[in-house]
Protein backbone atom coordinates (compact mmCIF):
# COMPACT_ATOMS: atom_id res chain seq x y z
CA UNK A 1 0.00 0.00 0.00
CA UNK A 2 1.05 3.24 -0.54
CA UNK A 3 2.93 5.31 2.33
CA UNK A 4 0.58 7.92 3.62
CA UNK A 5 1.80 11.01 5.45
CA UNK A 6 0.82 13.79 7.87
CA UNK A 7 0.33 17.44 6.40
CA UNK A 8 3.56 19.26 5.43
CA UNK A 9 5.73 16.25 4.85
CA UNK A 10 7.62 15.80 1.43
CA UNK A 11 8.53 12.05 1.78
CA UNK A 12 11.35 10.20 -0.40
CA UNK A 13 14.24 12.36 0.22
CA UNK A 14 12.63 15.63 -1.60
CA UNK A 15 12.58 19.13 0.16
CA UNK A 16 9.72 21.57 -0.46
CA UNK A 17 10.25 24.29 -3.14
CA UNK A 18 11.50 27.39 -0.89
CA UNK A 19 8.30 29.52 0.46
CA UNK A 20 6.11 26.15 -0.66
CA UNK A 21 2.57 26.60 1.12
CA UNK A 22 1.13 23.56 2.73
CA UNK A 23 -2.76 22.53 1.48
CA UNK A 24 -5.01 23.21 4.98
CA UNK A 25 -5.41 19.94 6.96
CA UNK A 26 -8.77 21.68 8.73
CA UNK A 27 -10.63 23.45 5.98
CA UNK A 28 -13.94 25.11 7.27
CA UNK A 29 -17.81 23.17 6.50
CA UNK A 30 -19.38 24.61 4.25
CA UNK A 31 -22.11 26.78 4.40
CA UNK A 32 -23.07 25.72 0.70
CA UNK A 33 -25.06 22.13 0.74
CA UNK A 34 -23.72 21.09 -3.04
CA UNK A 35 -26.72 19.29 -5.18
CA UNK A 36 -26.68 15.24 -5.15
CA UNK A 37 -24.11 13.60 -7.25
CA UNK A 38 -21.43 16.92 -7.36
CA UNK A 39 -18.00 15.88 -8.60
CA UNK A 40 -15.13 17.91 -7.88
CA UNK A 41 -13.45 18.65 -11.25
CA UNK A 42 -10.29 19.69 -10.80
CA UNK A 43 -7.85 18.32 -8.17
CA UNK A 44 -4.34 16.49 -7.72
CA UNK A 45 -2.55 14.14 -5.71
CA UNK A 46 0.84 14.74 -4.92
CA UNK A 47 3.15 11.46 -4.14
CA UNK A 48 3.90 10.67 -1.57
CA UNK A 49 7.44 10.97 -3.09
CA UNK A 50 8.75 7.76 -0.94
CA UNK A 51 6.13 5.64 -2.99
CA UNK A 52 5.87 7.69 -6.75
CA UNK A 53 8.93 10.18 -6.75
CA UNK A 54 8.31 13.35 -8.42
CA UNK A 55 10.29 13.83 -12.00
CA UNK A 56 13.38 14.65 -12.60
CA UNK A 57 12.36 17.91 -14.57
CA UNK A 58 9.94 19.10 -12.02
CA UNK A 59 9.81 22.76 -11.96
CA UNK A 60 8.84 22.84 -8.46
CA UNK A 61 8.73 20.43 -5.62
CA UNK A 62 5.29 20.12 -3.48
CA UNK A 63 4.63 18.89 -0.29
CA UNK A 64 2.87 15.39 -0.49
CA UNK A 65 -0.96 15.59 -0.56
CA UNK A 66 -2.12 12.28 -0.68
CA UNK A 67 -4.94 9.99 -1.92
CA UNK A 68 -6.29 9.41 1.16
CA UNK A 69 -6.31 12.96 2.09
CA UNK A 70 -8.16 13.95 -1.56
CA UNK A 71 -10.98 11.65 -0.13
CA UNK A 72 -10.96 12.52 3.00
CA UNK A 73 -11.37 16.39 2.02
CA UNK A 74 -14.04 14.94 -0.66
CA UNK A 75 -16.43 13.58 2.14
CA UNK A 76 -15.72 16.50 4.36
CA UNK A 77 -17.34 19.31 1.70
CA UNK A 78 -19.57 17.31 0.37
CA UNK A 79 -18.29 15.90 -3.15
CA UNK A 80 -19.13 11.88 -4.30
CA UNK A 81 -17.07 12.10 -6.96
CA UNK A 82 -13.19 13.79 -8.28
CA UNK A 83 -11.66 14.77 -11.65
CA UNK A 84 -8.09 13.98 -10.76
CA UNK A 85 -5.81 16.25 -12.66
CA UNK A 86 -1.79 14.95 -13.45
CA UNK A 87 0.19 17.53 -12.03
CA UNK A 88 3.09 18.66 -13.60
CA UNK A 89 5.70 17.79 -10.80
CA UNK A 90 5.21 14.10 -11.65
CA UNK A 91 5.96 14.94 -15.37
CA UNK A 92 4.46 12.06 -17.55
CA UNK A 93 4.72 9.32 -14.68
CA UNK A 94 1.52 8.62 -13.80
CA UNK A 95 1.57 5.93 -11.36
CA UNK A 96 0.29 8.26 -8.50
CA UNK A 97 -2.37 9.35 -10.60
CA UNK A 98 -3.68 5.66 -11.68
CA UNK A 99 -3.06 4.44 -7.41
CA UNK A 100 -5.20 7.23 -7.02
CA UNK A 101 -7.84 6.21 -9.40
CA UNK A 102 -7.72 2.60 -8.91
CA UNK A 103 -8.52 3.62 -4.81
CA UNK A 104 -11.50 5.50 -5.73
CA UNK A 105 -13.36 2.30 -7.17
CA UNK A 106 -15.05 4.27 -10.04
CA UNK A 107 -15.78 7.23 -8.05
CA UNK A 108 -12.46 9.24 -9.50
CA UNK A 109 -11.33 9.81 -13.25
CA UNK A 110 -8.53 11.13 -14.31
CA UNK A 111 -6.52 13.86 -16.56
CA UNK A 112 -2.55 12.26 -17.85
CA UNK A 113 0.22 13.42 -19.04
CA UNK A 114 1.80 11.96 -21.77
CA UNK A 115 4.33 11.81 -24.27
CA UNK A 116 4.55 11.31 -28.03
CA UNK A 117 5.89 7.80 -27.98
CA UNK A 118 2.59 6.81 -25.71
CA UNK A 119 2.16 3.07 -27.16
CA UNK A 120 -1.57 1.85 -27.43
CA UNK A 121 -1.03 -0.32 -24.87
CA UNK A 122 -0.41 2.14 -22.29
CA UNK A 123 -3.60 4.58 -23.62
CA UNK A 124 -5.48 1.30 -22.82
CA UNK A 125 -4.10 0.90 -19.71
CA UNK A 126 -4.76 4.41 -18.70
CA UNK A 127 -8.32 3.75 -19.98
CA UNK A 128 -8.92 1.15 -17.67
CA UNK A 129 -7.53 2.57 -14.40
CA UNK A 130 -10.39 5.96 -15.33
CA UNK A 131 -8.29 8.41 -17.71
CA UNK A 132 -10.57 10.42 -19.95
CA UNK A 133 -8.03 12.76 -21.16
CA UNK A 134 -4.94 14.02 -21.49
CA UNK A 135 -3.47 17.54 -20.58
CA UNK A 136 -1.28 20.09 -22.19
CA UNK A 137 0.35 22.94 -20.31
CA UNK A 138 1.30 26.20 -21.89
CA UNK A 139 2.55 27.96 -18.95
CA UNK A 140 5.99 29.20 -19.60
CA UNK A 141 6.71 29.18 -15.80
CA UNK A 142 5.49 25.70 -15.33
CA UNK A 143 6.78 23.60 -18.30
CA UNK A 144 9.18 23.77 -21.11
CA UNK A 145 7.48 24.61 -24.12
CA UNK A 146 6.13 21.49 -26.32
CA UNK A 147 6.38 21.70 -29.98
CA UNK A 148 2.56 21.65 -31.44
CA UNK A 149 3.41 18.99 -33.75
CA UNK A 150 3.83 16.96 -30.93
CA UNK A 151 0.34 17.67 -29.41
CA UNK A 152 -1.12 16.43 -32.86
CA UNK A 153 0.23 12.94 -32.57
CA UNK A 154 -0.91 12.54 -29.36
CA UNK A 155 -4.28 13.72 -29.77
CA UNK A 156 -4.73 11.39 -33.50
CA UNK A 157 -3.94 8.55 -30.62
CA UNK A 158 -6.48 9.78 -28.00
CA UNK A 159 -8.84 10.56 -30.04
CA UNK A 160 -10.23 7.14 -30.69
CA UNK A 161 -10.72 6.31 -26.98
CA UNK A 162 -12.82 9.33 -26.74
CA UNK A 163 -10.71 11.23 -24.57
CA UNK A 164 -10.59 14.89 -24.28
CA UNK A 165 -7.63 17.70 -24.09
CA UNK A 166 -7.09 19.54 -20.82
CA UNK A 167 -4.92 23.28 -22.15
CA UNK A 168 -3.85 25.47 -19.48
CA UNK A 169 -2.45 28.67 -20.43
CA UNK A 170 -2.37 31.81 -19.83
CA UNK A 171 -4.76 34.95 -21.27
CA UNK A 172 -1.82 36.68 -22.67
CA UNK A 173 -1.00 33.69 -24.88
CA UNK A 174 -4.45 33.32 -26.05
CA UNK A 175 -4.00 35.33 -29.59
CA UNK A 176 -1.03 33.06 -30.65
CA UNK A 177 -2.60 29.53 -29.65
CA UNK A 178 -6.34 30.96 -30.95
CA UNK A 179 -5.72 28.40 -34.26
CA UNK A 180 -3.61 25.90 -32.98
CA UNK A 181 -6.65 25.43 -30.07
CA UNK A 182 -9.54 25.92 -32.48
CA UNK A 183 -7.88 23.49 -34.88
CA UNK A 184 -7.96 20.27 -31.61
CA UNK A 185 -10.45 17.78 -33.18
CA UNK A 186 -11.71 16.46 -29.47
CA UNK A 187 -13.42 17.64 -26.85
CA UNK A 188 -11.25 20.56 -25.12
CA UNK A 189 -11.21 21.83 -21.87
CA UNK A 190 -9.78 24.60 -20.76
CA UNK A 191 -8.42 25.50 -17.17
CA UNK A 192 -9.22 28.40 -15.13
CA UNK A 193 -10.78 30.21 -17.82
CA UNK A 194 -7.69 30.64 -19.27
CA UNK A 195 -6.51 32.49 -16.66
CA UNK A 196 -8.17 35.97 -17.16
CA UNK A 197 -6.64 39.46 -16.14
CA UNK A 198 -9.37 40.69 -13.44
CA UNK A 199 -8.26 44.09 -12.95
CA UNK A 200 -9.37 44.51 -16.51
CA UNK A 201 -12.81 44.89 -18.26
CA UNK A 202 -15.17 41.74 -18.26
CA UNK A 203 -16.46 43.18 -21.13
CA UNK A 204 -12.87 44.77 -22.87
CA UNK A 205 -11.26 42.97 -25.90
CA UNK A 206 -9.06 40.35 -23.83
CA UNK A 207 -11.53 38.37 -21.82
CA UNK A 208 -13.90 38.90 -25.17
CA UNK A 209 -11.41 36.73 -27.09
CA UNK A 210 -11.91 34.20 -24.58
CA UNK A 211 -15.56 34.18 -25.02
CA UNK A 212 -15.19 34.57 -28.32
CA UNK A 213 -13.21 31.10 -28.43
CA UNK A 214 -15.73 29.18 -27.07
CA UNK A 215 -18.68 30.60 -29.32
CA UNK A 216 -16.74 30.02 -32.31
CA UNK A 217 -15.42 26.56 -30.96
CA UNK A 218 -18.66 24.21 -29.47
CA UNK A 219 -16.58 21.79 -28.59
CA UNK A 220 -14.60 23.78 -26.00
CA UNK A 221 -15.88 23.53 -22.06
CA UNK A 222 -14.08 25.65 -19.69
CA UNK A 223 -13.19 25.59 -15.96
CA UNK A 224 -14.46 28.40 -13.96
CA UNK A 225 -12.64 27.46 -10.74
CA UNK A 226 -9.40 29.00 -8.88
CA UNK A 227 -10.61 32.12 -7.88
CA UNK A 228 -7.68 31.91 -5.65
CA UNK A 229 -5.26 32.45 -8.60
CA UNK A 230 -6.65 35.24 -10.01
CA UNK A 231 -8.35 37.37 -7.57
CA UNK A 232 -6.64 40.40 -6.59
CA UNK A 233 -8.56 41.59 -3.86
CA UNK A 234 -8.66 38.26 -1.82
CA UNK A 235 -10.15 35.59 0.54
CA UNK A 236 -11.66 38.21 2.98
CA UNK A 237 -14.97 39.84 1.98
CA UNK A 238 -14.32 44.24 1.19
CA UNK A 239 -16.38 46.90 2.23
CA UNK A 240 -19.77 46.34 0.01
CA UNK A 241 -19.23 42.70 -0.74
CA UNK A 242 -20.13 39.50 1.31
CA UNK A 243 -18.02 36.91 -0.36
CA UNK A 244 -14.00 36.28 -0.92
CA UNK A 245 -13.07 36.56 -4.44
CA UNK A 246 -15.41 39.17 -5.27
CA UNK A 247 -13.08 40.33 -8.13
CA UNK A 248 -12.93 37.28 -10.14
CA UNK A 249 -17.31 36.98 -10.13
CA UNK A 250 -17.89 39.11 -12.85
CA UNK A 251 -15.90 36.85 -15.04
CA UNK A 252 -16.50 33.65 -13.65
CA UNK A 253 -20.33 34.21 -13.62
CA UNK A 254 -20.21 35.51 -17.25
CA UNK A 255 -18.91 32.26 -18.85
CA UNK A 256 -21.54 30.35 -16.34
CA UNK A 257 -24.88 31.72 -17.61
CA UNK A 258 -23.55 33.01 -21.55
CA UNK A 259 -21.74 28.82 -21.89
CA UNK A 260 -24.08 26.52 -19.33
CA UNK A 261 -23.31 23.36 -21.16
CA UNK A 262 -19.72 23.32 -21.19
CA UNK A 263 -18.59 24.67 -17.40
CA UNK A 264 -17.11 22.51 -14.81
CA UNK A 265 -15.36 23.80 -11.25
CA UNK A 266 -12.90 22.26 -9.52
CA UNK A 267 -11.23 22.77 -5.51
CA UNK A 268 -7.53 22.74 -7.14
CA UNK A 269 -6.21 20.81 -4.16
CA UNK A 270 -3.66 20.90 -2.86
CA UNK A 271 -3.33 24.26 -5.02
CA UNK A 272 0.37 24.28 -6.07
CA UNK A 273 2.44 27.10 -6.48
CA UNK A 274 0.36 29.45 -4.68
CA UNK A 275 2.36 32.36 -3.07
CA UNK A 276 0.23 34.51 -0.69
CA UNK A 277 -2.09 32.63 0.50
CA UNK A 278 -3.49 29.06 1.05
CA UNK A 279 -7.32 29.03 0.46
CA UNK A 280 -9.76 27.67 2.69
CA UNK A 281 -10.93 24.69 0.18
CA UNK A 282 -14.89 25.29 2.55
CA UNK A 283 -14.73 28.96 1.48
CA UNK A 284 -14.08 27.52 -1.94
CA UNK A 285 -17.19 25.71 -2.12
CA UNK A 286 -18.86 28.96 -0.61
CA UNK A 287 -17.91 30.89 -3.44
CA UNK A 288 -19.62 28.47 -6.31
CA UNK A 289 -23.25 30.27 -5.49
CA UNK A 290 -21.69 33.20 -6.48
CA UNK A 291 -20.82 32.13 -10.05
CA UNK A 292 -24.23 29.74 -10.41
CA UNK A 293 -27.24 31.87 -8.74
CA UNK A 294 -29.70 29.55 -9.46
CA UNK A 295 -30.00 25.88 -8.58
CA UNK A 296 -30.63 24.76 -12.40
CA UNK A 297 -26.86 26.70 -13.09
CA UNK A 298 -25.50 24.65 -9.76
CA UNK A 299 -26.63 21.47 -10.88
CA UNK A 300 -25.27 21.81 -14.43
CA UNK A 301 -21.98 23.03 -13.61
CA UNK A 302 -21.21 20.34 -10.53
CA UNK A 303 -23.30 17.48 -11.39
CA UNK A 304 -24.88 16.89 -15.44
CA UNK A 305 -21.54 18.53 -17.48
CA UNK A 306 -18.84 16.60 -15.33
CA UNK A 307 -21.13 13.31 -15.49
CA UNK A 308 -21.42 13.51 -19.08
CA UNK A 309 -17.74 14.22 -19.76
CA UNK A 310 -16.51 11.73 -17.67
CA UNK A 311 -19.29 9.32 -16.85
CA UNK A 312 -21.07 9.19 -20.16
CA UNK A 313 -23.59 7.04 -20.28
CA UNK A 314 -22.55 3.05 -20.80
CA UNK A 315 -18.73 4.08 -19.70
Amino acid sequence: MPQTTTHGETTGGFEKSPGWLDWLDRPATPTFRLPEGAVDAHCHVFGPGAEFPYASERKYTPCDASAEHLFALRDQLGFERNVIVQATCHGADNRALVDALIRSEGSARGVATVRRDVRGEQLAELHAAGVRGVRFNFVKRLVDRVPTDSLEEIVAKIAPLGWHVVIYFEAEDLPVLYDFFSGIPTDVVVDHMGRPDVTRDPDGPEFGLFLRFLRENPNVWTKVSCPERLSVTGPKALDGEQHAYADVVPFARRVVEEFPERVLWGTDWPHPNLKDHMPDDGLLVDYVPQIATTPELQRKLLVDNPQRLYWPEGD
